[in-house]
């Protein structure tokens, strides 16, 4: 397969995979490792990153309802935007839930009915109003 057909598949540039092709023929396999980055070396391990993530969907701080960046980095002793960061790298948003929880109140299925009712089944000739 030539470059511009393997390019289209991974969705990259020619240069890319001729770059690749040319570090596989000359040292090949040693040639696909990746090469130092410039710039500062990470200094968050694999296994911080796991800790936050599994802290986050996995518990509760205390006196709370879902964890907090702040809350994150005292647990972790990370910094509130390197949360912030793994959160988002990740698409965590804790402070969204995908549930909810009913009410204790003694009255709550009567109230449910009376708010959510003329709703769900408007009265004849009737105009329901909220704000």
């Amino acid at each position: 397969m030539d470059n511009k057909t393997v390019a289209e598949q991974l969705r990259c540039s020619d240069a890319t995979v001729g770059k690749w092709r040319g570090r596989f023929v000359e040292h090949r396999l040693d040639g696909l490792t990746d090469e130092q980055r410039p710039g500062r070396p990470r200094t968050i391990t694999v296994d911080q990153v796991e800790d936050v993530v599994v802290a986050t969907l996995e518990s509760t701080p205390k006196n709370a309802t879902h964890w907090t960046r702040s809350k994150m980095a005292a647990r972790t002793g990370l910094s509130k935007t390197t949360i912030g960061e793994i959160w988002k790298a990740i698409a965590l948003k804790p402070y969204r839930a995908d549930h909810f929880k009913l009410s204790t109140e003694r009255l709550f299925i009567d109230t449910l009915y009376d708010v959510v009712g003329p709703f769900l089944k408007p009265p004849e000739a009737s105009v329901v109003l909220c704000r």
